[in-house]
């Protein structure tokens, strides 16, 4: 899982000939050598970051993707001719603001657009008196969000920044958590004196927290552990606005605000910010992928290795190979590298895996080197998930009845926001939940619709733009065990574009084509188990110190020289790439921190988000 310093250190000093002692002017990219210093497997942008830290530190890093195309979830794919999807993640946010300068990602090419306003809630309801129906948007401008919300009740407005302020206090204490690893329960309470000693710096974190909260400590534990609609009833009493707000808690999770716990995953998804504001959420130009190019760019800049399945990965000088088939074990049982499909075999100090825990321990890893009841806990992981992400191409904007276009069809701030529909009040959310909990998708299917063509006129021809779709909830096996087949994908679909109808008329005959991806097919394709955009469920028993598992949390792994670098590693997010800043005194010890630096999770992901 990660690299302890130490242990890093200590692989690569026991190496003969250590190549990140060396100049990198014999890498030739386009030509894979049989040995280097680390290997990252999946070059989705959590390894991405990882290899970008680690060869700008001297570490000679090789790194293996399936796809044809680098990025993971965070990709860009003309699926239909023109328009150009960020086919998985769609939004970018808790990107940290050390990974931005560190890497050097606006030199190599990261361009982002922010939201202002980022949310909007139309009602399905008649106007009255020639008005049009109400809606929520919301922004950065709190009065103006007071009077939005003020429509609706005139208490709330008064209470939302109260509410706003008790949970940015919230998040400035999580925060260090997630940039650190967690406490090392293990070597607390089974290693050497020296090793007791040295866990005892791991519950700073906790403490600086704990200061934080101060006395109100009990009211925030009860939002990570409660409901979050006990949460949001004690703020509020209007239904659109607990609804609009409990969107964050269930996206992306097989939960419901009803259910304990939703309020963590409400609190993760409010944590993220960039380019210096607080809670920032953006569209990458270009598409997620582009975020994904940024990172590649600044590894390959300085000497990183990246291969891809085929030959036909549009980022330039990227060579075909085949992918990872297994983690090579040597008869001491230390990793010595990986094995390609085609038989090659790569040697290594270390292994960092992007991928799933599920795929690096179950089908990578030679099972007779882990413990069985590790194994097992890995295999009964909770990786169940709602999504089902639908992308559209359309010729023209939606036309909304609560905020109708302008006659020539230019984007409006609310164009460019996440758009909440079916999310009049939390019990349609609840409603929705339990219908998937039967083996069934959702009659009236929770959605998150997002155009980032609204500010990023590249995706898509003049007048056109692409849609993207994150609904929920659907289950990965159908009642009675059936599968997803065509007619059951497109009979979800078009329930799902009879709900924009409603809300929107004329969507329907404004689609030029959709790509429709089940939680079967998120799973084929990019690797999520089953479809889980976290890799697994962000509950509260599969998170810090028990992420992926207890006892080998976050990044420490059964196997020396194994680690992970995904979204299955705390904190568990698939569209952060990275987390931790780099302090190091010697080469040595910067290498061997930065996979524990690198090793992180979503974005916001996000989701697959």
């Amino acid at each position: 899982m990660a690299a302890c310093g130490q242990g890093f250190s200590r692989a690569v000093r026991a190496s003969p000939h250590p190549a990140w002692r060396q100049a990198h002017s014999d890498t030739t990219r386009g030509r894979l050598k049989s040995e280097y210093d680390a290997v990252v497997i999946g070059a989705g942008h959590n390894g991405l970051v990882a290899v970008a830290y680690l060869q700008r530190l001297g570490v000679n890093t090789v790194v293996f993707e399936r796809r044809h195309v680098i990025g993971g979830a965070a990709v860009t794919e003309e699926i239909i001719p023109g328009f150009k999807f960020s086919r998985a993640s769609y939004l970018l946010s808790l990107l940290r603001p050390q990974i931005y300068t560190d890497l050097e990602l606006k030199k190599h090419g990261l361009r982002l657009h922010l939201r202002n306003p980022y949310s909007f809630t139309p009602m399905l309801e008649e106007g009255t008196g020639g008005k049009v129906p109400r809606s929520l948007l919301l922004g950065t401008d709190m009065a103006e969000n007071q009077k939005q919300i003020a429509q609706f009740s005139r208490k709330d407005a008064q209470a939302f920044p109260k509410y706003e302020a008790f949970m940015n206090r919230l998040a400035l204490a999580i925060e260090p958590l997630l940039d650190a690893a967690p406490v090392d329960m293990e070597a607390f309470q089974r290693g050497s004196l020296l090793q007791r000693l040295k866990s005892l710096s791991t519950f700073k974190p906790l403490l600086q927290a704990g200061r934080t909260l101060g006395a109100q400590l009990p009211q925030y534990y009860q939002v990570l552990t409660a409901p979050s609609v006990k949460v949001l009833d004690q703020w509020f009493e209007s239904e659109p606005l607990k609804a609009t707000l409990a969107t964050d808690a269930v996206i992306g999770a097989m939960t419901s605000p009803h259910i304990p716990g939703s309020g963590y995953v409400l609190l993760h998804h409010v944590m993220g910010g960039l380019e210096g504001m607080r809670g920032a959420w953006a569209y990458v130009e270009g598409g997620m992928g582009a975020l994904s190019e940024a990172i590649a760019s600044s590894a390959t800049a300085h000497g990183a290795s990246i291969f891809t399945e085929k030959p036909a990965c549009p980022f330039p000088g990227f060579p075909g190979l085949q992918t990872v088939a297994s983690v090579q074990v040597s008869s001491g049982g230390r990793v010595q590298g990986v094995v390609l499909q085609d038989g090659s075999e790569v040697r290594s100090r270390v292994v960092l895996s992007n991928a799933s825990p599920q795929s690096t321990f179950l089908k990578l890893t030679p099972q007779e080197w882990l413990p069985e009841e590790f194994v097992q806990r890995i295999s009964q992981l909770d990786t169940q998930s709602p999504v089902t992400k639908i992308n559209v191409a359309v010729n023209r904007l939606p036309n909304f009845l609560a905020a109708p276009n302008t006659p020539r069809g230019q984007p409006l701030p609310h164009h460019q926001c996440s758009t909440h529909l079916n999310c009049e009040d939390t019990l349609r959310i609840h409603q929705a939940f339990e219908d998937a909990v039967d083996g069934l998708p959702s009659h009236r299917p929770i959605i998150e619709l997002c155009i980032p063509s609204s500010l990023d006129p590249t995706l898509a021809p003049p007048g056109c733009h692409v849609i993207s779709l994150f609904t929920q909830y659907t289950p990965y096996t159908l009642a009675g065990g059936k599968a997803w087949d065509e007619l059951e994908r497109n009979t979800y679909a078009d329930r799902v574009f009879d709900c924009i109808e409603a809300y929107a008329p004329g969507f329907k005959g404004s689609v030029v084509g959709r790509d429709i991806l089940t939680p079967p097919d998120l799973e084929r394709i990019f690797d999520l188990p089953g479809g889980n955009i976290f890799h697994c469920a962000m509950t509260l028993d599969q998170l810090y110190f028990a992420r992926p598992v207890p006892l080998h949390s976050s990044y420490r792994c059964p196997l020396p020289g194994l680690y992970l670098c995904g979204s299955g590693a705390h904190p568990g997010r698939s569209c952060c790439p990275g987390k931790r800043s780099l302090r190091m005194r010697r080469k040595e010890e910067e290498a061997g921190q930065a996979i524990e630096q690198c090793s992180q999770c979503e974005e916001e992901s996000p989701t697959v988000r």
